[in-house]
């Protein structure tokens, strides 16, 4: 039998390699000259950098996540919906449609989340609110309650600019989140153009589309009081990072420092084997005169780290082992953690094979050993 279990605890460095590469996550976040911002980690909801994150301000047209997810929780992508009188009214971003004009659901989606069509996001909430922009905006703001969206208040759904219309870089990301778990969604902010009916050919007004490796959207917004503003998502090895900035001054300086933004997010998280297979994790004492025996991880394991935190790890292993032992054997485990989260959790097993030793081998042990202690007492 096992003799009574020792547990260790070291604080683990993320491997040199990433280390070394880590100069610009270690750095603060970068200055920038928008209004509001916050970076996130979308996997663990982890905010790396925010400032005036719930302060309330126009969002302009990333309000036409929130139509779009109202719009498809109605309706299905093959529905044809009949131009209205008001949708055609509707001026700046457009794609100009006529009234009785016939387009799918799909296609003003595509619209309003591509090109940021003000007339296809109301054509939209008529379709859905059976005539009636206020019905569907009362379903935005129902929809932005049931998700948390405490700073967050609708009064359209183009974004125009209009008294009591708000949100915040921490709704406005958390809304983007969630449009993105939408597929139809998530393959169409990535898109920089499309063709839809009446000869309309798309063009995004997402120019990282175009700049930024491996950017999965998600959308632009301006007006005058909003400014240029965008919530944006891009992919790194084994993370995704979200950036809201609200109300920058220029396209220009919105696109830099959104840019920065998401950039300086990737760079903080790096995949790294937090468990090595061969190292010794703890050594075991062996009966009989057996050398210590080495606990080993069994396999590795890779995951995605934050290169400016220290990792703990938590050894369970026995002080001494019974013979016999069977190389791979499992004796102990490590646990690695970040913070009070559990990273990764590994077997450690026997880094070799213990046979039992006969009658003969046990007697002679025992009597060298007595004898040992004899001549340690006389002397």
């Amino acid at each position: 039998m096992a003799s009574p279990t020792l547990r260790l605890e070291a604080r683990l460095a993320v491997a040199a390699a990433a280390l070394a590469l880590a100069a610009p996550a270690l750095a603060a976040a970068p200055h920038v000259e928008g209004r509001a911002y916050l970076v996130e980690n979308a996997a663990t909801g982890e905010v790396l950098a925010r400032y005036h994150s719930s302060e309330r301000v126009p969002i302009a047209s990333i309000t036409k996540l929130m139509t779009v997810l109202v719009a498809l929780e109605h309706a299905r992508l093959d529905d044809v919906v009949t131009v209205a009188s008001q949708a055609a009214a509707v001026g700046e971003s457009t794609i100009d449609l006529s009234r009785g004009e016939r387009l799918t659901v799909r296609e003003l989606v595509e619209a309003a989340l591509i090109q940021s069509a003000n007339d296809a996001a109301v054509a939209l909430a008529e379709h859905v609110g059976h005539g009636s922009i206020p019905a569907f905006v009362a379903m935005m703001n129902a929809k932005a309650r049931r998700l948390g969206l405490t700073d967050t208040h609708f009064v359209n759904p183009d974004g125009l600019d209009a008294a009591g219309h708000y949100s915040s870089a921490r709704d406005v990301t958390r809304l983007a989140e969630i449009a993105m778990r939408v597929p139809f969604v998530r393959q169409t902010v990535r898109r920089t153009d499309a063709e839809i009916s009446g000869n309309r050919r798309l063009h995004t007004w997402n120019d990282l589309l175009y700049t930024f490796p491996h950017l999965l959207g998600v959308k632009t917004g301006h007006t005058t009081a909003a400014g240029w503003s965008e919530v944006a998502a891009a992919a790194g090895r084994g993370v995704t990072i979200y950036a809201a900035l609200l109300g920058e001054p220029s396209r220009s300086q919105r696109n830099e420092d959104l840019t920065e933004l998401l950039a300086w997010g990737l760079a903080r998280y790096r995949v790294a084997a937090v468990v090595r297979p061969g190292r010794t994790y703890a050594t075991a004492l062996a009966p009989y005169g057996r050398r210590p025996l080495a606990l080993v991880a069994a396999r590795p394991l890779l995951r995605v780290v934050r290169v400016d935190r220290t990792l703990v790890e938590r050894v369970t292993a026995p002080r001494a082992v019974s013979l016999p032992i069977v190389k791979g054997q499992k004796l102990g485990e490590v646990r690695v953690f970040a913070g009070k989260r559990l990273l990764a959790a590994a077997p450690l097993v026997a880094a070799r094979s213990i046979p039992r030793p006969g009658l003969g081998g046990r007697v002679g042990w025992y009597f060298r050993r007595a004898a040992h202690n004899m001549w340690t007492w006389i002397s």
